[in-house]
C-alpha cells in the first residue's frame, strides 16, 4: 500500500470560517432577524452559537488545540452602528476581545466587514439598492478598522456579493426590498463601489493591511453538451454568478448578462482574492424560469451528494476554480476563504475534506500562490434561509443546550493542520473509501 504525504509551504494558513449573524446569537437589529420573524427561514437563529454571550472562547480553544493557526470571522454592522447617528463602543470592545483571544492563542485573524447582514435602518432606506450606501459603508469601515487595527491586518471587505445580490433579488431566498434581475445587477454594482471605497479607506488607515473580498465561484457545465440552448444557458448563468466582481476589479467595467457598468474606481482593488468553493453546477435551458433568464441548475444523478442534496462532492471543480483564479489574476495571492459540506453524521465530510485539500495541494505544486485555507465551518451554525437543517461544523451543536460534540472530521482536520499536510495514513484512517483515488498503487 503506497505511503506519502502531500506537504504545504511553511507559513500556510489553516483555519475555519464563521460569520456574525450565524454564530453570535440575538442579532435583533438587522434585516435577517426581521426576515426570520416573518417566517421566511427554516427556523430562527435565536441564540445561534452564543458567541455574543462569550462562548467564542471555548470554540477558539477548540480551534487552537486542533492546530489551526488562523480564523476568519465577521463583525456585525448593526451592533457597531445600531442607528445612523450612534456608534456602540461596547460592541467594538467585544470584537477587540475576540481578536485578542485569537492572538493569545497564536492564531492569525481575518476579519470580514460585511457578511450578508445589514442594519435595519440601512435596509429600510433600501440598503445596497442605491449609491447612497457607499459613503455609509465607507464610514462604517473607517470606524471599525480604526478601532480594531491593533489586532488585525488581513481584511475581507464583502463576503459573496454575487450570492447576496442573486439570492435576494433573483431567487428570493434572502431579504430584498425591490427584487428583480436588473436590481440585482445594480446591487452588485453598488457593492463593488463599496468594496473599492473600503479598500482605499483601509489602506489609508493601515498601511500594512492586506485587503480583498470573498467570491463564491461555481464552475458550470451544460447538461447536454450537444444542445445549443444548454450551452447558452450555462454561459449566461456562469457570467451572471461568477464574473461581475472579477471583471469590475480587473478592468473597471462590471460585466453582467443584463448589461455592463463602468466602475473605474474598482480597478485593481484587491491585494488577494478570497475564493469560496463548494461544488460544480450542471446547467440547462428551462423555458419556465424567466426570472433566471430561462436557465436552471442541479447535479448529476450519480453524484456524491450531501445530506439535503445541497452540495455535490466534486473535488476536481475546486482545482478548476483555482486554475481560473490564477488565469484571471496572475501573481495575485489566493486565500480559500470557505470550503466545506453539510453532513450531520459526518459520513461524507472526511472524504470531501481530504479530496479537496488534495486538489489544493496539486495547485500549490504548480506554484500557484495559494496562501491559506479556511474550512466552513468550526461549529454548526445558522445557515441563512436553510436555518438549522444543514450542519457544516467540524463540531456538532445542540441548539437547545449549546453542547458541542466533536465529529471525526475535526480530528482529520487537526491532523492536517498539525502536519501542514495530508498523509496516506490520514486518508486510510478517516476515509479509506477514497484511498485508491488519492494514492493509486
Amino acid at each position: 500500500m503506497p505511503q506519502a504525504t502531500y506537504h504545504f509551504p511553511r507559513g500556510f494558513l489553516w483555519g475555519t470560517a464563521t460569520s456574525s449573524h450565524q454564530v453570535e446569537g440575538n442579532n435583533t437589529n438587522n434585516q435577517w432577524w426581521q426576515w426570520e420573524a416573518e417566517g421566511h427561514t427554516n427556523g430562527k437563529s435565536g441564540l445561534a452559537c452564543d458567541w455574543w454571550g462569550g462562548r467564542w472562547r471555548e470554540d477558539f480553544d477548540r480551534a487552537a488545540e486542533a492546530g489551526q493557526n488562523a480564523h476568519r470571522f465577521s463583525v456585525e454592522w448593526s451592533r457597531i452602528q445600531p442607528t445612523p447617528d450612534r456608534w456602540d463602543e461596547d460592541a467594538l470592545d467585544r470584537y477587540r476581545s475576540m481578536l485578542r483571544g485569537l492572538k493569545e492563542r497564536g492564531m492569525t485573524p481575518m476579519v470580514t466587514l460585511h457578511h450578508f447582514s445589514d442594519p435595519l435602518w440601512l435596509y429600510e432606506m433600501c440598503g445596497w439598492e442605491t449609491e447612497e450606501v457607499v459613503p455609509l459603508f465607507e464610514k462604517f469601515v473607517r470606524k471599525t478598522v480604526g478601532a480594531l487595527k491593533e489586532y488585525v491586518s488581513l481584511w475581507c471587505t464583502i463576503n459573496e456579493p454575487n450570492v447576496y445580490a442573486l439570492s435576494g433579488y433573483v431567487s428570493g431566498d434572502f431579504p430584498a426590498r425591490n427584487p428583480g434581475l436588473k436590481m440585482a445587477a445594480k446591487v452588485m454594482a453598488n457593492m463593488l463601489r463599496g468594496h473599492a471605497a473600503a479598500y482605499r479607506a483601509i489602506h489609508e488607515i493601515q498601511l500594512e493591511s492586506r485587503v480583498g473580498y470573498a467570491l463564491q465561484f461555481r464552475p458550470m457545465v451544460p447538461k447536454r453538451v450537444w444542445f445549443p440552448l444548454d450551452r447558452l444557458s450555462r454561459n449566461i448563468r456562469y457570467a451572471g454568478l461568477n464574473m461581475g466582481f472579477p471583471t469590475g476589479i480587473s478592468t473597471g467595467v462590471m460585466k453582467t448578462p443584463v448589461g455592463n457598468q463602468r466602475i473605474p474606481e474598482a480597478k485593481g482593488t484587491q491585494d488577494y482574492l478570497g475564493l469560496n468553493y463548494y461544488s460544480v453546477d450542471t446547467v440547462w435551458f428551462d423555458p419556465r424560469n424567466g426570472k433566471e433568464l430561462f436557465t436552471a441548475s442541479g447535479f448529476p444523478k450519480d453524484a456524491d451528494m450531501s445530506d439535503t442534496s445541497f452540495i455535490a462532492n466534486i473535488p476536481s471543480g475546486f482545482y478548476e476554480t483555482m486554475k481560473w483564479a490564477v488565469k484571471m489574476y496572475p501573481n495575485t495571492p489566493i486565500i480559500i476563504t470557505e470550503n466545506g459540506v453539510e453532513c450531520a453524521d459526518d459520513h461524507m465530510r472526511p472524504r470531501y475534506l481530504a479530496q479537496h485539500i488534495h486538489q489544493m495541494w496539486r495547485a500549490v505544486n504548480f506554484n500557484w500562490p495559494i496562501k491559506g485555507y479556511f474550512h466552513w465551518s468550526l461549529v454548526d451554525n445558522f445557515e441563512w434561509d436553510r436555518g438549522w437543517t444543514q450542519r457544516f461544523g467540524l463540531w456538532a451543536l445542540d441548539v437547545e443546550t449549546q453542547k458541542r460534540t466533536k465529529r471525526p472530521s475535526a480530528d482529520l482536520y487537526a491532523d492536517i493542520c498539525n502536519k501542514n499536510g495530508l498523509s496516506s495514513e490520514m486518508v486510510k484512517k478517516y476515509c479509506p473509501e477514497v484511498f485508491e483515488k488519492m494514492f493509486p498503487s
